[in-house]
């Protein structure tokens, strides 16, 4: 209220809640500048802790599984690659699928993407561990695993796409984020040592020997069929299933930390929209939204890099640089790399800016991917490459999910009246980056198949080597080139960032200054 006015208005002033009065009636306060919603190191903590599911039962599957349904369950090689390639195809379609179900939830008490990890957890675990279970009806295998592989796929997307997007929702603040985003990739990068290790010191007795004449592969096969005993089967068996325990157990105390210790927040702007819009609306706006398309295409490129090598890592230590008994070794050096070289990246993209980031962290694979290329097989370089790939692989992780956000915020300055699109960003970011998977995994498998594979072989025909090397090297590294390429391209440099945020501040602080007035008319209602 300004000075020199009657006392009627001021006394009108001491009955009346502030928002009610005029604009001009008012009195003049300092705008005290709103404090930064900062997360604890708990909330990081829990919400990281949430990402080690997915990776560990992923890195689990990923391994091992078409060694399970060869040599344990002895599924018919045809009916196990049905069994893998169908299980990939339909966890990409259940990505978008999922994304779909969860943009037409409504907010609950607990949040609008923790019923989904809730409720989908006790149902992912069940389905898991029959994954394991070899049943009694040997006619009806492939179907069993099939069913469980595909079902296992469904509800752990229900469980992950949630999660993914529920970054959006835990703080405000871009730095929050970005530093939660750490703390996550680094306990992913755990989850997936942790699965590796898990998995193969518990079933190690299930590796099978190769075979010295590959030409004699069936009759070695059916001899060894005939001379394994029962119970060594059996045990075997139960290793699988006792890891299959043990991941569930994690995956479980891991969902009970993520809801118990992380509160999902809604957006002050968000609750004055009235009705969300359609899926396909909201998908047509996110698709042609230019900088997240620019930023999936160079993912895309660059995840398809890394799905190559990944797939072909075994392959290539054991036939390629004749390192049979070295793989879980040289995985867990680049993964604990990859661990311990997060927190060095999250403080880089802090310094310096994440495009820098991108083209420094994706790009400096390079170097040693051309070393691999021309060496001759040393196990001492071997380990040295592995540790400097992680240092790659640590940006490969971290720098995605990191900038998921900004284009999200990007997105919501330029459509305001779009929300609950969310889930449809991380929904489709998953997809495409198992897409690369699924094409990686053809690509590698025909290859091969054309260059002469020979299967359980103790060896591998010249082009099958040269073949592994192609996929290992030059091939991620024209991907990465392309990827940086298209990078280029991406709008959002720290300046746009930074006039992003103070766009999106203003407009959540006029969200709830217009809350506010909102309460004071229903407080002067109930007073009246």
């Amino acid at each position: 209220m300004a000075k020199g006015e009657g006392a009627e208005s001021g006394s009108a002033a001491g009955l009346l809640p502030t928002g009610i009065l005029p604009a001009a009636e008012r009195p003049a306060q300092v705008k005290e500048p709103k404090k930064k919603q900062q997360l604890s190191i708990c909330n990081k903590l829990c919400y990281a802790v949430g990402g080690a599911p997915y990776q560990v039962t992923g890195c689990a599957l990923g391994f091992f599984l078409q060694i399970y349904l060869l040599d344990v369950a002895q599924v018919e090689p045809f009916f196990a690659s049905i069994i893998l390639f169908v299980g990939r195809a339909w966890d990409a379609f259940t990505d978008p699928l999922v994304g779909f179900c969860i943009s037409k939830s409504s907010w609950t008490p607990l949040g609008r993407l923790m019923p989904w990890i809730i409720f989908s957890t006790p149902l992912a675990i069940i389905a898991y561990f029959l994954i394991w279970f070899v049943p009694d009806f040997p006619r009806g295998q492939a179907l069993w695993y099939l069913l469980f592989y595909c079902l296992f796929e469904t509800l752990v997307t229900c469980f992950h796409v949630p999660y993914s997007a529920l970054t959006m929702f835990i703080s405000t603040e871009q730095s929050e984020r970005d530093s939660a985003t750490a703390y996550r990739m680094t306990v992913e990068v755990l989850g997936t040592v942790l699965g590796t290790a898990i998995q193969g010191q518990i079933v190690g007795q299930a590796d099978t020997p190769c075979l010295q004449d590959p030409s004699d592969s069936a009759l070695a096969m059916e001899g060894a069929n005939h001379t394994q005993s029962t119970t060594s089967l059996k045990e075997t068996q139960n290793a699988y299933l006792l890891a299959a325990g043990v991941i569930a157990s994690i995956y479980v105390i891991c969902a009970v930390i993520l809801t118990l210790g992380v509160r999902e927040q809604r957006e002050p702007y968000e609750t004055q929209q009235a009705e969300p819009m359609s899926f396909f609306r909201g998908l047509r706006l996110v698709m042609s939204h230019g900088p997240y398309v620019k930023l999936i295409a160079g993912f895309l490129f660059t995840s398809l890099a890394f799905m190559l090598v990944e797939g072909n890592f075994a392959l290539f230590c054991t036939y390629t640089l004749g390192f049979r008994n070295e793989f879980q070794n040289l995985l867990l050096a680049i993964m604990l790399s990859a661990t311990f070289t997060i927190p060095i990246w999250q403080w880089f993209l802090t310094r310096f800016g994440k495009k820098t980031a991108v083209y420094v962290g994706i790009s400096s694979a390079v170097p040693f991917l051309i070393l691999v290329a021309f060496m001759e097989s040393n196990l001492i370089v071997t380990y040295v490459v592995a540790v400097a790939a992680g240092i790659s692989v640590a940006a490969a992780f971290l720098l995605p999910w990191s900038m998921l956000p900004d284009v999200i915020d990007d997105f919501h300055l330029k459509q305001p009246q779009s929300h609950g699109t969310e889930p449809i960003f991380f929904s489709f970011y998953v997809f495409f980056t198992k897409f690369a998977s699924g094409v990686s995994l053809g690509i590698s498998t025909l290859s091969l198949d054309f260059a002469g594979y020979q299967t359980r072989g103790c060896s591998q025909p010249a082009r099958v080597k040269f073949t592994l090397k192609l996929l290992v090297t030059i091939a991620p590294i024209v991907l990465i080139l392309l990827g940086l390429l298209l990078f280029k391209l991406y709008p959002i440099d720290e300046e746009k960032r930074r006039q992003n945020k103070k766009a999106l501040q203003a407009l959540r602080e006029e969200a709830s200054s217009s809350g506010c007035s909102d309460t004071d008319s229903t407080e002067l209602a109930s007073i009246l």
